[in-house]
């Protein structure tokens, strides 16, 4: 049979998560970050899976998950089951058959969901869904990540794509990162998939123009904490739309700003370069 290289990662990965160090209040607050997803292909490309848990293990191991993907657009604002073990959503299509038998339970997350719902501005109740599961933007990286999935993990809805609204949101959140919980806002910095050719999905193509001048555009304005140019982003970035044709990919970042201690201090690129073509940078902000 063949090994895949997610069977390679897990293989040394998982003893390294048994080990890794668990979240405690001297440890200080978890950070917030934002994250390319890469979709199901992520889970081949082994550069790619090593940072992704370099970063993980590089923080203690968070109490829960909140996690905004940017496959779950629904207002009002909702969260996922908080079940354990509730299945996966596959929304994805024409990949490997072994996707869709992948599985990743995780455990119960009603404690998450509860701090997450009385944070909610007005008090506002937070629908919770019974049966809907993690979509792949969020079990395909936390699988990754997290590969014992030990821990609690819930989604959140990306209700707007208005980047003050989600930037609000964010900063409701914040106090969860107090609280041991990892905030993460999952999307791909540039994601114009109607615009890449054959060769990027193979790996042999250049990153295309839009995507290299939305990034480096991105890279300048992250690193001088401009969450304002950033918002502005459907009229003042290069590339666009092509690097966006449609924007939920870019929207989780705002909500990661927004519960960042202080959204206009930069944060830290932690995974640069590109993959398919696409931006993979992702960011961590304290």
């Amino acid at each position: 049979m063949p090994v895949y290289p997610l069977d390679h990662h897990l293989a040394t990965s998982v003893p390294r998560s048994r080990a890794q160090q668990l979240w405690t209040p001297q440890a200080g607050p978890m950070p917030a970050i934002y994250l390319g997803h890469g979709a199901p292909p992520l889970l081949e490309d082994e550069l790619w899976m090593s940072q992704l848990f370099d970063w993980a293990i590089g923080m203690p191991k968070p109490t829960g998950i909140l996690i905004v993907s940017a496959h779950w657009e629904r207002a009002p604002l909702s969260l996922s089951s908080t079940a354990a073990g509730t299945p996966l959503v596959y929304d994805f299509g024409g990949f490997a058959q072994r996707y869709y038998r992948m599985t990743y339970p995780t455990p119960d997350a009603t404690a998450v969901a509860d701090l997450t719902s009385a944070l909610m501005p007005d008090g506002k109740p937070v629908h919770r869904h019974s049966s809907r599961g993690l979509d792949h933007g969020a079990w395909v990286p936390l699988m990754v990540m997290y590969p014992l999935g030990d821990v609690p993990v819930v989604q959140l809805s990306l209700p707007t794509a208005n980047p003050d609204h989600l930037m609000r949101i964010g900063a409701g959140l914040r106090e969860l990162r107090s609280q041991g919980v990892l905030i993460i806002g999952s999307g791909f910095l540039t994601h114009g998939l109607p615009y890449l050719s054959a060769k990027h999905f193979t790996g042999r193509g250049a990153p295309p123009g839009w995507s290299v001048e939305f990034d480096n555009w991105a890279a300048e304005a992250l690193s001088q904490g401009d969450v304002d140019e950033l918002a502005a982003f459907r009229d003042r970035a290069p590339g666009m739309p092509y690097a966006h044709p449609t924007v939920e990919h870019f929207s989780p970042l705002f909500v990661t700003l927004g519960a960042a201690t202080d959204p206009g201090t930069a944060p830290a690129t932690v995974i640069d370069g590109f993959g398919f073509g696409l931006s993979k940078r992702s960011i961590q902000a304290a």
